[in-house]
Formats: structure tokens, sequence, C-alpha cells
């Protein structure tokens, strides 16, 4: 018998969802060789997933691509709360993060659309997307030549791919992750929820996101382009000897007064609170769900697997192309792992809430929530701050206490560990996906200087008092747009970056 063909790449990436799509589109930018395998025949059709926050935002226009998300998303202007048939006055999302991005507000790109999007970036880079190819076993053997091999079945028989590098982007049920022997830590929601994609929906506000609640039971609504198409989730409350979907329809219409015509896709899911015990091992790591699940409250999900794979795809390029020693790779987890499991544990927690049947909870959102809810919807933005909330919503205040060797144990201080801040121009030179030092304010020969010596880009851009960036201090940034280092300008600004950036 033959021995079955193969191939060969930098980077082997086993699953083509959002946040291996997503990689494999970060790594072909930086010119990496990977090779992208599912086991699907094709970009998924119905998805849970569905907003876009304005860090995954602020990612797709790095890659040249938020024209296009913004061509084919919709906007949610606002969210409509209540409790049963009543409404409450709307929270605007107008406002929230103007000042803090260029993509305020949330976007509604489900995932398949997001996939096919990434899909087709992919193919114009010159990738490829090998459809229908299973994971059958993942082999990893730092001391080989190169270290990973994957066995792959396809229509056409078995392929042998080997990589220095695996990405394990499978989801939920990783194979990746099963075959690597990292446990995958958490608990199960014992409820079922629903989600229908819904035409002709009566009872709710169009062009808005919904959130109502009642003593038993609550619903979100999403709204999807069209009057009367809104993605809907709720508790699926199952009735013996009865389809669920009739009794989704006959709950919404007695609790919250909402009716629909058809569903195009209604499907039925629990909700998982897991973490990978390590998101890597050797030369393989975990993004996305494989790496973490966790309830759709807040849409944090997608948004999380996309930027573990912008964070990562970042790392990869630098090693693979020499810049950087396999090592550094330890700081991909060391970053998004406490991320990941903050957002797990505040999740879980709100989520619990929510759903609890709970004397108490009963009480709450029956007698507590009609009561105080129409004010707290007016006070409490004010109180805790629109750009506030919408930083930890839209993932922009995220902070790397591990930055880099300098800053591990420290208490930071001011945008060291942080996104860099917006402030109008300046995420235009993030589109060249290179180290760079950023001057604000500063004479620009400062700012070359200190550029060439470390052998980065340079970049001298205008003063903006309110972001707190001092223009008497020179600013290293990552590719991934974060902020390694704040330095006074002077011969120790160069002195103090200089093991920073990736150099062999």
């Amino acid at each position: 018998m033959a021995p079955p063909p193969k191939d060969k790449a930098d980077v082997l990436i086993v699953g083509a969802g959002p946040s291996g799509l997503m990689a494999a589109v970060c790594l072909q930018r930086l010119g990496v060789n990977v090779i992208v395998v599912d086991g699907k025949s094709g970009p998924t059709r119905e998805s849970r997933a569905l907003a876009l926050q304005a860090r995954s935002m602020e990612i797709y226009d790095q890659l040249g691509l938020a024209d296009r998300v913004l061509s084919e998303c919709n906007r949610a202007p606002q969210i409509v709360p209540g409790y049963r048939t009543r409404t409450f006055r709307p929270v605007s999302f107008a406002e929230f993060g103007s000042h803090l991005t260029p993509f305020p507000g949330i976007y509604i790109l489900e995932q398949s659309r997001n996939e096919v999007l990434l899909r087709d970036a992919l193919l114009e880079l010159g990738g490829d997307v090998r459809w229908r190819h299973d994971l059958q076993d993942l082999h990893v053997d730092e001391d080989a030549e190169p270290p990973v091999s994957a066995t792959l079945k396809s229509p056409a028989g078995t392929t042998l791919v080997r990589a220095d590098w695996c990405i394990g982007a499978d989801g939920a049920s990783s194979r990746v992750r099963d075959l690597l022997g990292i446990a995958f830590e958490g608990r199960t929601n014992p409820l079922r929820f629903y989600v229908a994609d819904a035409l002709g929906a009566e009872g709710l506000v169009d062009d808005s996101m919904n959130m109502r609640v009642s003593r038993d039971d609550f619903v979100l609504s999403f709204p999807m382009g069209a009057k009367g198409h809104h993605r809907i989730l709720g508790i699926a409350q199952e009735v013996p000897g009865t389809q669920l979907e009739e009794v989704v329809r006959h709950n919404l219409m007695t609790e919250f007064g909402v009716r629909y015509l058809e569903a195009t896709w209604f499907s039925s899911y629990q909700v998982h609170h897991r973490l990978a015990a390590s998101f890597r091992r050797g030369p393989a790591f975990l993004i996305g769900d494989a790496a973490h699940v966790h309830s759709p409250v807040g849409a944090q999900g997608m948004n999380t697997g996309l930027q573990d794979a912008h964070n990562l795809a970042c790392k990869l390029a630098d090693v693979v192309h020499g810049r950087a020693d396999p090592p550094s790779l330890d700081q991909y987890e060391r970053e998004r792992r406490p991320v990941a499991a903050r957002l797990v544990r505040t999740t879980d927690a709100a989520f619990a809430r929510i759903t609890s049947s709970s004397r108490t909870a009963r009480f709450i959102r029956s007698r507590i929530v009609p009561l105080i809810a129409p004010l707290a919807v007016r006070i409490v933005p004010r109180l805790i701050g629109t750009d506030r909330l919408f930083g930890y919503l839209a993932q922009l205040r995220i902070r790397y206490s591990s930055i880099s060797p300098q800053t591990m144990g420290r208490q930071l201080r001011g945008v060291v560990g942080r996104r860099l801040p917006w402030t109008g121009r300046n995420f235009l030179p993030l589109r060249n996906f290179t180290w760079q030092v950023h001057g604000y304010g500063a004479d620009p020969d400062d700012v070359e200087a200190a550029a060439r010596a470390l052998g980065v880009e340079a970049h001298a851009l205008e003063h903006v008092p309110r972001r707190s960036l001092e223009p008497s201090r020179l600013y290293l940034i990552r590719p991934d747009a974060f902020v390694v280092a704040a330095a006074d300008i002077g011969d120790n600004a160069v002195s103090h970056m200089r093991g920073l950036v990736p150099s062999r």
C-alpha cells in the first residue's frame, strides 16, 4: 500500500471557524505559510454568535477588512430592557465609546458571515482551506523536524501534514485538545436554551436589541436587518410529547407578547463554562472555543476567540521569521488565559443570576425588577460612566500585566500593557502589522532616532492630551497594537526598550 501523501507548512490550523480563519489571515498577511483544515464541507450555516465588539472591529480594520464588515453588518443602536410585555426606556449605544475607538457601538454580523468574509480574505492572500479534512491523529515530538505530524482523513483518502506549529481552533469538542491531553475544566448549566432565526416577529422593538425577564423566563433578541427579522434566545422549557418550538412560541406569546411567523432555523443547546488547563503544549496552541467556552452574556465569545487568534499570530510570525525565540510564545498563555478565566468566571456568575430558579431570584425578577429597572437604566450608566461600561463590553480595557519581562509581577500604570489609546489617526500606522515607536507631540527627530536604534518603524503623531499619551515620552507598540513600554525621551529610552523588541 502506498504511503499517504505529505504536506508541509509553518503552521497547521485545525478548525475553520472565526478564530481559526482569523489566525490564518493574520499569519498569511505576516508572511507565514499555513494549512487550514476542517471536517465541515464549508463555512458554518447557522450560529449563535452574532455581535462584533469594537476591539474586533479594530482588528478587522488593521487587516483592511473593516469596510467589508461595515457593508454587511447591522448596527445595534440601542438595547430595550423590559419586564414581560412592558418595555423600559432604551439604553442608546450611539455615544458609547465614541471617544475611545473608531468603531463605537455594537455590530451585528453572525458567525457564518464572519467565516465567509475571513475565508475570502484568506483566498485573496494566497491561502486555502481544506474542507472535509477530519483530524484523525496528532503527534507532537519536539525533537523531530518538524515537530508536528497530523493525520487527516478526506474523501480522497488519508493525508499526512507536517508543520512546525499547530493551532487548535476546532471548537468546544476540540479533537486537538483531546489528543494533546489537556483538561477542559468547568461545568455545564443544567438548563437548555433555544435559538430561533425568526421572521415576521412582532412584540419586539425593531432595529434594537431586546432583553426582557419574567419571574421564570427571559428573552434576548438581536436585530438581523429586515423589519421583523430577529435572532431570539431564551430558556427551552421542554414539555414531554410536545414539539419544543411549539412550546417556545406559546411561552413567548404568553410571557412577553412576542410572536413570529416562521423560523428559518431553530435549535436548542446547553451553556458550558469551561477553561482549558493550558493554552499551550509544546509547539501546539489552543484558541477560541477550544480554549474556553462560556455563556452568551455580553456577546463576548466570538470576539475573545478573534483576539486570541490575533495575539498568537503576531507572536508566531516573529518566531517563524527568526526575530524571536520559541520560549517567547509562552507569553500567549500568560496574556490570554487570564482574560479567558475572568470572562468564564464573570459570565458564569451573571448567567447564574439571570437563569436562577431560586425563590429569591424569582422574587427579584417579578417584584424588584419592574420597580427599579426603569430608574436603573437611567442612573447606572451615569454612575459607572458609559465609556467605562463600553470599555469592558467592547474589550478595550484588557491589560496584560506580564506584557514583558520588565513588567511581570509589577503594578502597571498608564498605558503600558494596554491596547494603544485611539487619538483619531494613530491607528492608521497599525495596518503595517509591525513593531513601532510612537511619539505624541515629541520631536520627530527623537522618535526617528529611537526607532532607528531599535530597528523598528517610527511614527511621530500629534499630541492629544485626553489620551494619556505624553509628549515627553516615547511608546513601543507591538504589531497587535498593545503598548509594551513607555520611556522618557533621551538616551535611556532606547536602552529601556531594546530588550523588548524581538531580534536574534
